[in-house]
């Protein structure tokens, strides 16, 4: 950081610098005008330059822009001449780190170097510093991701565990209603009662489905899968899960709508993944005001989509599940995505809203809840919109 080029173009005052500044230590290059100047350090690239401002063809105010423009960390001191402050303030203006005034007294030559000095010093500390501290949160993060799918696998096993040990309790009732459809199937048909033939058939199908329930369940929350993301509506997908539960909304005078906002548009999301999501939240919805002893409501159940911005300023889709249902306490509100966990009393499997929750986190977005007893539940999806990061080039239509 001793490499010093000095620009003049009066050839004893570069002689006398030279002799001056090289007693200091300083490794000196001279240059008789701005041409040359600029040549030399171009190619020896001196951190340190001296340059008088009247200069012909190329002044030193010029030799100073383009000396920034190659490099903005080099400090550069200009010379000027005495009671010329106007030249000084506009050397100050375009970057220069001091100026002398003529006659140069070592003195104030020498401190202006030293400050020049430091200042590129603690230029070189503070890169390094943010070159280093780039490379910290880079780890960081890379630890930190890596912890966080380690405690969902973990959080997943443990989970599955505790599903294993729950399942003994679940398939027995399944099996009890099994023999129950089965007693009443067989019953029916030996004695002619085609009403108890009826309704046996029908306790089977429902304990076959819960079967059927539960192993689809475990497989996909056992499953490590990647989001296959493609360009889809969001509203369309909202859109085609409610009209699933039109009919069974209305056979039990659950009111069944949707506020869906218009400027949402398009967004970069695994559709099948998110179709899934909003399928059982709005299965529990519906669920949430069929088993409600409050029959004095106008049950509803509302799905709503809204376009935010989150502390980033990057754009969010909200999804937004709400009834005015049961509700739930605190404590149960805290069992819901931690373990096999179910308020419907043996009709689900307790594996649906783990689920949604591997799907939401599998797309880096976060599901959240709030719940008042015999007021309803809000469900909140948050997953980020943003179409351009993997878009294939070209490609402008909506996935189907």
């Amino acid at each position: 950081m001793r490499k010093l080029l000095i620009i003049d173009d009066e050839r004893p005052i570069l002689q006398m610098l030279e002799i001056s500044l090289s007693s200091e230590g300083y490794e000196v290059i001279t240059a008789e005008n701005g041409k040359e100047g600029l040549k030399i350090f171009e190619q020896q690239a001196p951190k340190l330059v001296l340059t008088d401002i009247k200069m012909p063809e190329i002044d030193g105010i010029e030799v100073l822009k383009r000396i920034k423009s190659i490099d903005n960390e080099a400090e550069v001191i200009v010379i000027t001449g005495h009671g010329d402050m106007d030249s000084a303030i506009a050397a100050l203006q375009h970057g220069a780190s001091d100026f002398i005034t003529k006659p140069i007294r070592d003195e104030a030559l020498i401190l202006a170097l030293e400050r020049a000095r430091k200042k590129i010093a603690m230029s070189q500390q503070l890169r390094d510093y943010t070159e280093k501290l780039e490379q910290k949160v880079e780890a960081y993060t890379l630890e930190l991701r890596q912890a966080q799918e380690e405690l969902i696998r973990t959080e997943r096993l443990a989970t599955i565990g505790e599903t294993v040990a729950g399942l003994a309790h679940y398939i027995k009732n399944i099996l009890t209603g099994l023999r129950g459809g089965m007693y009443m199937v067989n019953t029916g048909m030996a004695k002619d009662k085609p009403a108890m033939l009826k309704e046996g058939w029908a306790m089977v199908q429902r304990n076959i489905q819960r079967v059927s329930d539960l192993a689809l369940d475990l497989l996909r929350y056992s499953k490590e899968r990647l989001p296959e993301r493609t360009v889809c509506r969001p509203n369309e997908i909202v859109s085609e899960a409610v009209e699933l539960f039109k009919e069974r909304a209305a056979e039990h005078r659950v009111k069944l709508d949707t506020v869906l906002d218009p400027n949402l548009g398009e967004a970069y999301l695994d559709r099948d993944g998110i179709h899934n999501v909003l399928l059982n939240l709005i299965s529990n919805a519906i669920d949430a005001c069929i088993y409600d002893t409050d029959t004095s409501k106008g049950w509803e159940v509302i799905v709503k989509t809204k376009l935010e911005q989150d502390a980033d300023m990057d754009e969010t889709i909200l999804f937004e599940v709400t009834d005015n249902g049961t509700g739930m306490t605190d404590e149960v509100r805290t069992k819901l995505f931690t373990r096999f966990f179910s308020t419907k009393a043996g009709r689900g499997t307790g594996l649906g809203l783990l689920n949604t929750q591997k799907i939401i986190r599998e797309h880096g977005g976060e599901i959240s809840v709030k719940s008042k007893v015999g007021k309803g539940t809000t469900f909140s999806v948050r997953l980020k919109r943003d179409i351009r990061a993997s878009m294939p080039p070209g490609h402008t239509q909506a996935g189907t």
